[in-house]
């Protein structure tokens, strides 16, 4: 059975309702103790074989911010009173499928639960509620839409059912992640930390508007940081959906909530007046200060990034910044800030030197005053006689003789020299009068995304081990029948998408790979984002090569300007089984250079 390794869900928050009890759960659970289990006989959707093991399962929370604009969320007025949820109890088995493990919360008509794909072998979220609920057409199309969303910065919906009598939607669960409400609950992150969270969150949230979609209920709940330090958002349109939540700017409503996520990682403070989340609210009638002016040590512009999302009517007169009102302008704000580099680990000073201990007169006694001073040492006597006037005349002879070959060297270099000819430093090609191009330079990696257009990823969490620097790391591949040509009809490459944290001019790509052997294909890609679902057929190609050994070089005519580089397999070698996967067509990345 999974470990719970997250809070409980808190969809309850804001409601003003408490979410039942642990003992009111076991209370269902024994009044249901002598019934048969029950099946609603739903098959579910299918999944390939490959996908067995491999996703992380996350459950899904989230509470609205409190919000004091005109922007902020606000329940439908028409929605009819809520229907009893479902009786239900650990151990019901959902489409033959999924089995219920713990309820985490139960309210307002509908319910959230840990279970267990039986199938898969993994754990899973789940949100219940009956057919007949007045929001259920509404929550069933919000999960419908969302799962259409590959972006791995979000939760992922699994799977969204109406079987008979029921409503269910199911999510991934993440063991490891730890919600941004127990960081904050330690201290206020450093600005480093802060800088991660709001660049990945409006960086993702801006994809989910390109979509159509939106959260409406993004809190420090619905955030929540993986043990590798990758930010995750939870819930996107399904937690609104529940609690029938809407709003007449939803791109105002996610910007402002990342702007409120942002100064509470700053000052641990809620920028309203009220308290939330387990932080403390502002004084009351002083509006909206900046983190910089509540907490000592803030970084500045940070802090200003912070009031121009929160602030609906434009920044402050001390800061003449307009304001962010959608993710994707707060997105592009966040990269016009230097970078903030994570901070030195601290110094450890060695232990001072200890003195041996032993005597320091051990053959007697020590004086008893004070140790007279000692008169220096007189200097040798000068050479005196025939053979020191000889030796003073040798040196001093020498000593002409050098002064006079330096002088002599000094003239002839300068006469020499002709003042026709300026001198150039820069190598000359051989055989052309033209100068040589400046020796390329390794250009440095930012961030990078597996890039899977059709929607089935390999192993999204192995690609920062192609840019550590690291040979016995790598990122693999699934292992194929087909090969080494891939079957467009099943399956058309893999590939990453790497960021290279500005334009750059790109002349030559080194890919090292695990598996040699006939024959592995390689193309690069100029992309327009740090993208792993645009289609090929938007980006711009820039080379390609093919190998049979284990390094691939990839060169181009003319240096290529881009920021973002999409690097597509589309052919791999056979290798024999290993301790990772069978036999087959399948390929290792070690190490991406890139150089420019």
């Amino acid at each position: 059975m999974a470990e719970r390794s997250t809070s409980a869900v808190d969809v309850a928050r804001e409601s003003g309702e408490e979410p039942q009890t642990a003992q009111a759960e076991q209370a269902t659970a024994d009044a249901k103790a002598g019934a048969p289990e029950r099946d609603t006989g739903h098959e579910d959707t299918e999944r390939s074989e490959e996908e067995k093991g491999e996703a992380e399962p996350a459950q899904e929370t989230g509470a609205e911010p409190a919000r004091k604009a005109q922007a902020s969320p606000v329940p439908k007025a028409d929605a009819e009173p809520a229907a009893a949820p479902p009786e239900l109890h650990s151990g019901h088995k959902l489409a033959r499928r999924y089995r219920l493990e713990e309820c985490l919360t139960r309210l307002d008509g509908f319910s959230s639960w840990r279970a267990v794909d039986e199938k898969l072998r993994r754990a899973v979220g789940v949100h219940l509620l009956p057919s007949d609920h007045p929001r259920a057409r509404e929550v069933l199309a919000a999960a419908r839409s969302t799962a259409l969303l590959t972006d791995p910065r979000f939760v992922q919906v699994l799977d969204a059912v109406e079987d008979d009598d029921l409503v269910y939607v199911v999510h991934e669960w993440l063991p490891d992640a730890t919600e941004l409400t127990a960081l904050l609950a330690a201290g206020p992150l450093q600005a480093h930390e802060a800088y991660e969270m709001v660049r990945h969150v409006s960086q993702a949230m801006a994809a989910a508007h390109r979509a159509g979609l939106s959260h409406l209920r993004l809190n420090p709940g619905s955030v929540l940081r993986t043990s590798s330090g990758q930010y995750r958002i939870r819930g996107l349109a399904v937690n609104a959906a529940l609690r029938g939540v809407t709003s007449e700017d939803p791109a105002r409503t996610d910007t402002e909530a990342i702007g409120a996520l942002l100064y509470a990682s700053l000052s641990q403070r809620w920028p309203y007046e009220d308290d939330a989340y387990g932080l403390s609210g502002l004084p009351k009638g002083v509006g909206l200060l900046p983190p910089d002016q509540v907490r000592a040590g803030v970084h500045r512009g940070l802090s200003e990034l912070a009031v121009r999302a929160l602030a609906n009517e434009g920044a402050t007169a001390s800061r003449q910044e307009p304001p962010c009102t959608t993710p994707a302008e707060l997105a592009a704000a966040v990269d016009e800030l230097p970078r903030i580099r994570p901070p030195e680990p601290a110094y450890t000073a060695p232990p001072e030197y200890q003195a041996p201990a032993f005597p320091q007169n051990p053959y007697g006694r020590p004086p008893a005053g004070p140790t007279p001073p000692q008169a220096p040492p007189a200097p040798p006597p000068p050479l005196q006689g025939r053979t020191g006037r000889a030796l003073k005349w040798g040196v001093s002879a020498l000593l002409i003789v050098a002064l006079g070959l330096g002088s002599w060297q000094l003239a002839d270099t300068f006469l020499d020299k002709s003042p026709e000819k300026p001198q150039n430093n820069a190598p000359i090609e051989k055989g052309s009068g033209k100068k040589a191009a400046p020796a390329p330079k390794q250009l440095p990696i930012k961030d990078a995304v597996e890039y899977y257009p059709d929607g089935t990823p390999q192993h999204t969490d192995q690609v920062p081990l192609t840019y550590d620097g690291k040979s016995d790391s790598y990122w693999r591949t699934k292992f194929y029948t087909d090969g080494p040509d891939m079957n467009p009809a099943f399956k058309k490459g893999v590939g990453i998408t790497y960021d290279l944290g500005a334009e750059k001019n790109l002349s030559t790509a080194t890919i090292d790979m695990l598996y040699p052997g006939d024959h592995t294909t390689v193309t690069l890609y100029a992309a327009d984002s740090l993208t792993s679902s645009a289609p090929l057929s938007g980006m711009k190609k820039i080379a390609n090569n093919t190998t049979s050994g284990s390094k691939v070089t990839i060169k181009t005519k003319e240096p290529v300007k881009a920021r973002y580089v999409v690097m597509w397999i589309t052919a791999m070698p056979y290798a024999a089984k290993d301790g990772y996967s069978g036999a087959g067509y399948k390929q290792a990345i070690t190490d991406v250079t890139f150089m420019g």
